[in-house]
């Protein structure tokens, strides 16, 4: 009797659902990051939330401990919706129109204000800007075309 295979019963993951584990991945990384002297400059004045934090993150990214609680509860979250097809696709698109609006409120926020409780600076804002359309981009092309759409119930 020939052994079975535990690869041959495990269903392949599809590209968007590789695209979303690994920008959770990537959020994780940045969020442990985050909270790593060195890695961040001026760590020693990380503020837990707002602009008077002037911790940076590889010397260019505004971060705070919120800040980076945020990355890592992001990419917690993604780990989880890249189980299915339709849970990756979710967390692309909805994360990158997040990631949109975060952008467009970095724009229109006085940096020195209370309202900047993110923090967040120009580097920041184009980072933002970058998710966005690919976190979108990858949610929209990475969907395999020939599946079956889902029938009402």
């Amino acid at each position: 009797m020939a052994g079975r295979n535990p690869q041959a019963t495990r269903t392949a993951r599809r590209p968007v659902q590789l695209a979303a584990l690994a920008v959770s991945v990537v959020f994780l990384l940045v969020g442990i990051m985050g909270f790593i002297p060195g890695i961040t400059q001026d760590y020693d004045t990380m503020t837990f939330a707002g602009h008077h934090s002037e911790a940076m993150l590889l010397g260019v990214f505004a971060v705070s401990i919120l800040h980076n609680l945020v990355h890592l509860a992001f990419g917690a979250v993604g780990l989880v919706l890249a189980r299915s097809v339709e849970g990756a696709r979710n967390f692309l698109i909805g994360g990158g129109v997040v990631y949109l609006l975060l952008w467009i409120y970095g724009l229109v926020v006085d940096h020195d204000s209370t309202a900047n409780f993110v923090p967040l600076n120009h580097a920041d804002n184009w980072l933002h800007l970058g998710l966005a359309l690919g976190m979108i981009g990858m949610g929209v092309l990475l969907m395999d075309k020939t599946a079956e759409p889902r029938s009402a119930k």
